[in-house]
């Protein structure tokens, strides 16, 4: 008899004390037995980490499965200062040692079956490191907001199926990678992929850090799937505000980490072809940025002073994945 393959559930707080308490509500009603839940609030000053507690202090009152029996350990970690999506979710993997890491946004909620899809289509194909479900907009679940991740020959990342009818995406199969929304990614993975002992780089602070796991994670010879048939709901408010409604804190911090991710990521042999792709791209970019965002240049300043270590963790990368096709 197989034994029932360990969950723990990782969510990172910033003023979302609207949104956890459906979110968690969701987690315990897995039929998939979750081990652990693990949330990490980043310094929110809207009360979320005492809503966590509050919620788990009446977690008898919660609706769950009769699968799910035992009750979650909670763990929460209340971080002094914001140290970003990207180093909190490394805090959260660090602090568990279960078979699957789900790592969750507040604002999403799940399917009941959702933890239990993805850990059966893993284990039936073991190269399978991450997987998704389909993702709809919360506000109208007719819609996409994500069925994994796809990128483009000028290495731009983007949601498969984002704000597409949710009719049109009924097919599972494999994908480059996954949203970091809702991500189930395997320990074994994870041990493989980390970067001196990190799975997210933390110089990324937030935005693309996904899309740099699910490369590095291709490059190393793991694969993404997305299953249809599990489903989730996402609020997803930062992007349908548009860019007017994010700080020049947060564009640079998007921008800026895909010219990281490139640099750590993209094999010597297939740079030029890359270049010769991306450059109508660029051009039209920076020309634009130049005129209506000149402010977003200051970003390279976090490239140069970051510019040893993304070396080094490209050195890293490269070599391990030469090492894998030989």
């Amino acid at each position: 008899m197989k034994s029932i393959k360990t969950v723990s559930v990782h969510i990172v707080t910033y003023n979302s004390a609207d949104d956890i308490g459906d979110c968690l509500t969701a987690v315990l009603a897995q039929d998939h037995p979750v081990e652990q839940i693990v949330v990490v609030d980043n310094a929110s000053v809207d009360g979320s980490a005492a809503k966590v507690r509050e919620w788990y202090s009446r977690i008898e009152e919660v609706p769950h499965t009769t699968r799910n029996l035992s009750v979650p350990k909670l763990v929460l970690i209340e971080n002094k200062a914001n140290t970003g999506f990207a180093p909190a979710h490394n805090q959260a993997i660090t602090a568990t040692e279960t078979d699957y890491v789900l790592v969750l946004n507040p604002d999403l909620v799940l399917a009941a079956d959702y933890v239990s899809r993805l850990v059966a289509q893993m284990e039936n194909n073991q190269l399978i490191g991450s997987a998704t479900g389909k993702l709809l907009l919360k506000a109208d679940p007719s819609l996409v907001d994500s069925t994994g991740l796809r990128m483009n020959k000028a290495r731009r990342a983007f949601d498969r199926g984002a704000g597409e009818p949710a009719a049109d995406w009924m097919e599972s199969g494999a994908v480059f990678g996954v949203s970091g929304a809702a991500a189930m990614y395997s320990r074994r993975m994870i041990k493989d992929i980390s970067v001196d002992g990190e799975f997210f780089d933390g110089d990324f602070f937030a935005y693309k850090e996904d899309v740099d796991v699910a490369w590095r994670a291709q490059l190393l010879g793991w694969q993404a799937y997305f299953d249809a048939e599990a489903i989730g709901y996402h609020e997803r408010g930062w992007k349908t505000a548009g860019r007017s409604g994010k700080s020049m804190f947060i564009r640079r911090i998007s921008y800026i980490n895909r010219y990281k991710m490139i640099f750590k990521n993209e094999p010597s042999r297939t740079l030029p072809l890359t270049l010769i792709r991306a450059l109508p791209y660029e051009l039209a970019a920076h020309a634009y940025m130049l005129l209506k965002e000149p402010g977003l240049i200051r970003a390279w300043a976090s490239f140069k002073a970051q510019r040893t270590e993304l070396k080094r963790k490209r050195r890293y990368v490269q070599e391990k994945a030469a090492s894998k096709r030989n």
